[in-house]
């Protein structure tokens, strides 16, 4: 529920800007979609004793985002993702060992802040960094014969790169952090701490505005 209220907060944060963005964007477009493709590289969920550790190997993923324009330079975004990949333990001197699946869905809020950029008429790099909040689902089957699932608040930050291949169409490439805690009270009932993991999202896509 932290997380549902986190994500509440930041819209009701925004909504001012919202109401005032017909004054404050001007002539050009208010919104944007922008799906894109990439791959997801997990950190450790939980890491023991001699080297042993709890993860998600590396896996694509598929995503979109919907943007609004506040200002001429912010951006409110909801963004949706999902990925799906082995899940591994790794063992001293064996290395990573498959025992399951990992089907991942990720959905948070951001605000995208426009940084000053460089370019002609025909094709511009206009780049960008981003932050917010959301949450991460998911869905696990372990040894062909234990299924569970487990949702975490996940903070992400990130930056990336428009690039104008013509009126109101780019091509996006992003760089995105999404971090928090495996919780394993949701999956297993028991009381583990698991450790803050980096997970990060590599993709290029297109924008459109509209």
């Amino acid at each position: 529920m932290r997380g549902i209220s986190s994500l509440a907060a930041i819209v009701l944060a925004v909504a001012p800007l919202a109401v005032a963005r017909a004054q404050t964007v001007g002539s050009g477009s208010e919104f944007e979609v922008a799906p894109y493709v990439g791959y997801m590289v997990f950190g450790n969920y939980l890491e023991g004793p001699l080297g042993t550790s709890l993860s998600s190997s590396t896996a694509p993923v598929y995503g979109a985002q919907l943007g609004m324009r506040l200002t001429p330079s912010i951006v409110l975004l909801g963004n949706v993702a999902s990925s799906s990949g082995d899940l591994k333990v790794g063992l001293p001197f064996i290395g990573g060992t498959s025992i399951g699946t990992n089907s991942l869905l990720m959905y948070d809020a951001d605000l995208q802040l426009d940084l000053p950029h460089a370019g002609d008429k025909d094709l511009s790099f206009s780049p960008f960094i981003q932050a917010g909040i959301g949450q991460m689902r998911y869905d696990i089957q372990a040894i062909s014969i234990l299924q569970t699932q487990a949702t975490n608040t996940a903070y992400n930050v990130g930056a990336g790169a428009d690039i104008a291949v013509g009126k109101g169409f780019g091509v996006r490439l992003m760089a995105k952090d999404y971090i928090g805690k495996f919780n394993f009270q949701d999956a297993t009932s028991f009381d583990i701490q698991g450790r803050t993991a980096h997970n990060f999202a590599l993709s290029a896509g297109l924008r459109i505005d509209f």
